[in-house]
């Protein structure tokens, strides 16, 4: 079963600063269809204007995942972590029993392009804990593991039985994924175009899987997907 969720019908807002596109519920935005898809709770496609951001504010018991598609973030938290995120490069918060954090563009004029996702956590109350790891380098037509909850291949540990892959194409490249009866998978086109078992799909749509045995994506040019394989 595949459920399709075309890029103009996710809910939307523009606060100037920030042009956000929600998959899912988020803040005003609330559609009792879309709350959430299985462990998957938010997934945001932001673009924050040159000198914006997110001031300090908590989260907790959240898996908060983001990936920068273009630009600089700049993240601080109460952790006492400090970066700045590039084009390519993955950030995880264990938010667990609480954390403080902000996010601003570090560029003054031009714009940063992200994915922030929000995965609801297996244990509730953990230590709170901090991850990024680069793919900016990572050869197309692979599907990358960026977290895991055993940290496979180098990817960042999480607190959920669930993985986040990162699919990238040059063009001409296909990609297949399996899955088991009792698992579930969400892709997300974040850049480009491709095609998901046939179906053509563009940046900012998504597809939800379930009774599924796997998929295919193919492109036939430059294009980045995140896909996640879920409980």
């Amino acid at each position: 079963m595949l459920l399709h969720r075309p890029a103009a019908e996710r809910g939307h807002a523009d606060h100037d600063w920030l042009n956000s596109w929600h998959t899912f519920a988020f803040a005003d935005y609330h559609d009792p269809a879309w709350v959430h898809f299985r462990a998957l709770r938010v997934l945001n496609d932001d673009t924050i204007a040159g000198g914006g951001g997110f001031g300090m504010h908590p989260h907790r018991d959240m898996e908060i995942i983001t990936y920068v598609l273009r630009g600089a973030l700049e993240h601080r938290d109460s952790l006492g972590n400090t970066a700045v995120m590039r084009a390519g490069d993955a950030q995880h918060m264990s938010a667990g029993t609480g954390v403080l954090h902000s996010e601003f563009n570090h560029s003054p004029t031009e714009p940063v392009h992200l994915l922030q996702t929000w995965i609801l956590p297996a244990r509730k109350g953990i230590t709170p804990r901090y991850a990024e790891r680069s793919f900016a380098n990572a050869p197309a037509g692979q599907l990358l593991c960026l977290a895991s909850p055993t940290g496979r291949d180098g990817s960042i540990p999480i607190n959920q039985d669930a993985e986040v892959l990162l699919a990238k194409f040059k063009g001409g490249e296909t990609l297949t994924h399996p899955l088991s009866a009792a698992r579930h998978a969400w892709v997300q086109v974040a850049e480009g175009e491709l095609s998901l078992n046939g179906l053509p799909l563009r940046a900012g749509d998504g597809v939800g899987l379930s009774q599924e045995t796997g998929f295919t994506l193919h492109s036939t040019g430059p294009a980045q997907a995140l896909v996640f394989d879920l409980p």
